[in-house]
């Protein structure tokens, strides 16, 4: 498990299960945390749009090649930052944010 805190605060509540080659996606309106499960009405909802599946797949992966900003939750808790396997320094808010920029660029041409 990984953790990326860099200029944005907010992150994406996108929850993906899978089984063999399928997957199930959902948004959901709060990290699944006890404080927020106990005492507040929470929303996940199912994505069944292909388009948008591959979307926020494709965020979910930018995210999980960061190896600028994202630490290791260990039991530690010391949470060391991800060790660079890539010569590419990949920094995930700012490829999401080149990538939901192309995509509004692409939208409004």
């Amino acid at each position: 498990m990984i953790s990326i805190i860099d200029r944005f605060l907010e992150h994406g509540r996108i929850y993906i299960f899978g089984n063999d080659d399928k997957e199930v996606m959902y948004i959901a309106s709060a990290d699944w945390m006890k404080r927020n499960l106990d005492w507040r009405v929470e929303v996940a909802v199912p994505i069944k749009d292909v388009t948008l599946q591959s979307q926020l797949r494709h965020l979910i992966d930018i995210q999980l090649k960061d190896n600028l900003k994202a630490r290791q939750i260990v039991a530690a808790q010391n949470n060391p930052y991800v060790e660079r396997t890539s010569v590419l320094n990949i920094r995930a808010q700012t490829s999401i944010y080149d990538y939901l920029k192309s995509m509004v660029k692409e939208t409004t041409s």
